[in-house]
């Protein structure tokens, strides 16, 4: 917060200070559940007297402006809205709320299991490469990435995936939107047109837009995105997580898969597979990646270990058609590799050792009881009040809400002390049956911490209840 305080003109200086601070948060760019700077932290950052910060912020909390919470400090406060005309949607903005009572469950999702980790083995992992001979340690590492870890990712893929490739076609990242943004740039996607699927991850439509593409969202079906919307369409490019869609979780069937690719051979186009979390499907057999399917190399396949691994190693990887990696090299010929070669050779190790494998057969037992613990858990306390979406694979879950909206139970949440979230940020083009959802993230609660914080949130839905009759 650094208003510019005129000082000499002849308006005091805490009116200035109350004129701005109530015109940031009439305007939006202050909002309810903010915290406000201390008075003794402003005062010293404003370089002025106490008095006129405490003037300034008395006024505003008579007015309804802020308030303040003993023990807590000065929040904005809610203010009445003027009503949205009907053809406009408010776009949530993430932030961090007034705590009413402690966070007791936190559904965010991307959160991995911490118990369970082979944090002992990580460790000897880190030291044995740092220990490893020939001074490696005090070069630069190979520009794809290590060769023993892209070995090693070349072999998990075919067992796992099916994904045939050599390591000379794998390029390690520093995750997936790194891996997005030299895709774009490698393919010239530059104002051009790329599809993805609507509501999709909106941290690759960020890269989208922040490389200047035309972002087209493509509309979901019960078996995922509409092929028919690709093939209408001038999309140079389609980013689709096929296997388990981001965040409705549906899986692309078959059928559509075949047809995705003959879009892709008779466009010349390419398709970007995500394959963010295929390790941890619970229910069917195992669907094959569209890559396993490729016949003419045309679709570039994505993966990391945040979800499988850790999100703090910041270790993905992009599998290119050949023709594609010899571009990059040419292309990218003076990139250096973005990510530490200490945790790839460590990375490589821990694989090599048969360690990764063990903990994803670990993880994927461990996932699957927390997530049958979640869906036996909204059963019992939620029954028809919800219905779950997405529950077949991953992490997450999405419950479309009935009777109430996402907003009101993130609050009245909050106040039991339990932390859920919107999906609403996934879309491009908000739609009022988005504010109708709320995402749960299990992978780093505990089972009976799920269980709490579902009979916590089912309560607020009974509040609810009782309210209306």
């Amino acid at each position: 917060m650094t208003p510019f305080l005129h000082r000499e003109l002849p308006e005091p200086l805490y009116s200035q200070l109350y004129h701005w601070i109530k015109k940031e948060i009439e305007e939006g760019r202050l909002l309810p559940g903010m915290k406000m700077p201390s008075i003794r932290q402003l005062t010293a950052h404003l370089k002025v007297s106490r008095n006129t910060v405490e003037a300034a912020y008395q006024q505003l909390q008579s007015e309804g402006y802020l308030e303040s919470v003993p023990k807590s400090g000065i929040w904005v406060a809610e203010i009445e809205k003027s009503p949205l005309h009907p053809n406009e949607v408010e776009h949530p903005i993430k932030l961090e709320c007034k705590p009413s009572s402690e966070v007791l469950v936190d559904f965010e999702y991307g959160n991995v299991d911490l118990e369970k980790f082979p944090l002992k083995q990580w460790k000897k992992c880190l030291s044995d490469a740092v220990d490893q001979e020939n001074n490696w340690l005090f070069k630069y590492s190979e520009k794809q990435g290590e060769f023993a870890l892209r070995r090693e990712i070349s072999n998990h893929l075919l067992q796992s995936r099916g994904v045939r490739s050599a390591p000379e076609q794998i390029l390690i990242t520093a995750g997936t939107q790194t891996s997005m943004a030299l895709i774009c740039r490698l393919l010239a996607l530059q104002g051009h047109t790329v599809a993805m699927e609507e509501p999709g991850y909106s941290g690759v439509r960020s890269v989208f837009e922040d490389e200047r593409c035309h972002v087209e969202p493509m509309p979901l079906e019960k078996d995922g995105l509409s092929v028919e919307h690709i093939q209408t369409s001038r999309a140079k490019a389609v980013y689709v997580t096929p296997s388990h869609q981001f965040p409705f979780g549906m899986v692309l069937s078959i059928s559509k898969r075949m047809r995705l690719l003959k879009w892709a051979y008779q466009s010349e186009g390419y398709i970007i597979e995500d394959d963010y979390d295929g390790e941890f499907r619970y229910r069917g057999q195992p669907i094959p990646s569209l890559k396993s399917l490729d016949e003419e190399e045309r679709v570039i396949y994505l993966g990391t270990f945040s979800k499988s691994f850790l999100p703090s190693v910041r270790l993905s990887y992009i599998v290119f058609p050949p023709s594609l990696m010899g571009q990059y090299l040419r292309k990218f010929a003076a990139y250096n590799q973005s990510v530490s070669p200490i945790i790839q050779r460590a990375m490589a190790l821990f694989m090599q050792s048969g360690e990764f494998e063990r903990h994803i057969r670990r993880m994927r037992k461990l996932y699957q009881r927390k997530h049958q613990a979640l869906l036996r858990s909204i059963e019992q306390h939620m029954g028809t009040k919800v219905k779950v979406v997405g529950e077949k694979s991953g992490l997450h879950i999405l419950l479309k809400l009935k009777g109430v909206s996402t907003l009101e139970l993130i609050e009245k949440g909050l106040q039991k002390g339990v932390k859920v979230y919107s999906p609403l940020s996934f879309w491009l083009n908000p739609t009022p049956e988005g504010h109708s959802y709320i995402m749960l993230g299990f992978g780093g609660l505990s089972i009976e911490e799920i269980e709490k914080g579902i009979s916590l949130l089912a309560s607020c839905l009974h509040e609810e209840e009782i309210g209306e009759s």
